[in-house]
């Protein structure tokens, strides 16, 4: 079983980066009257504690979502803004949502979300944490990406956010994204990954951007978290990116490039 413990890293600078991109694209496809399927394939717990001693211990949290709403980097009707709101009436001024939550908060009763975790103590949270009206699949998120789709209602979006603590990821995500296009072409597939010192996910983007040219492939950079952390800026490729993405991304280049 993996190791990885995202109550460490809540809240930070990428987790700004992803979710600003993924309120973004669900707020858009929301406008229009109809239903859509929400996937999420590596969901984790869903709901963070920023005060927790993991959170406090990191001081990512505190660099990351509390320093850029100090910064004002989002209107109080960002979406992104709205679905933290949202998390934070229901579980306190602490609370921070990971992606799963996100989606809770800004999609409607008419849609569909199902959410896969494979380890069993961050399974039996995210299930206390989005309530029963979610399905939440206790499977390995690779192989209910491809069980999954296509979704019904087909219109929707899939996020794909491994830790990246197997270097194999690297390898696989653009094989799984290469297959999941093929069986749900007209789906919007996210794939979030870190921007690391030893330039690890260079191959995988580069697999990517030959595959789907006309994808939408955003990176940020900013600080180290800490003196010889290695992630030094966060990605985001998106697959079939909805109306108005774009622009959020580029907004937010020039937001990250200042600090």
């Amino acid at each position: 079983m993996l190791s990885y413990q995202h109550a460490y890293h809540a809240g930070n600078l990428a987790d700004v980066h992803k979710h600003a991109l993924l309120a973004s694209a669900l707020d858009y496809l929301t406008r229009k009257d109809k239903p859509l399927s929400y996937l999420e394939t590596h969901a984790g717990r869903g709901l963070y504690a920023l005060d927790a001693a993991e959170a406090v211990k990191t001081g990512e949290a505190a660099a990351g979502i509390a320093r850029i709403e100090g910064m004002g980097w989002f209107a109080p009707d960002h979406p992104y803004i709205r679905a933290l709101a949202t998390v934070r009436a229901e579980h306190g001024p602490q609370a921070y949502p990971g992606s799963p939550l996100v989606a809770k908060a800004l999609l409607r009763d008419i849609d569909s979300i199902q959410l896969c975790e494979l380890h069993p103590q961050e399974f039996s949270a995210l299930r206390q944490a989005v309530g029963r009206k979610i399905t939440v699949h206790k499977a390995d998120g690779r192989e209910m990406a491809l069980a999954l789709t296509p979704p019904t209602p087909r219109r929707g979006l899939m996020l794909i956010d491994p830790s990246f603590e197997e270097k194999s990821d690297y390898v696989a995500m653009p094989k799984l994204i290469g297959q999941i296009a093929k069986k749900w072409n007209v789906g919007i597939i996210a794939l979030w990954y870190p921007i690391l010192t030893s330039g690890a996910q260079d191959g995988m983007v580069a697999a990517l951007r030959r595959a789907f040219p006309d994808a939408l492939s955003h990176e940020v950079r900013f600080p180290p978290a800490r003196e010889g952390h290695g992630m030094i800026g966060s990605g985001m490729f998106v697959v079939n990116p909805p109306w108005g993405l774009a622009g959020e991304a580029e907004r937010l280049s020039a937001l990250f490039a200042a600090l």
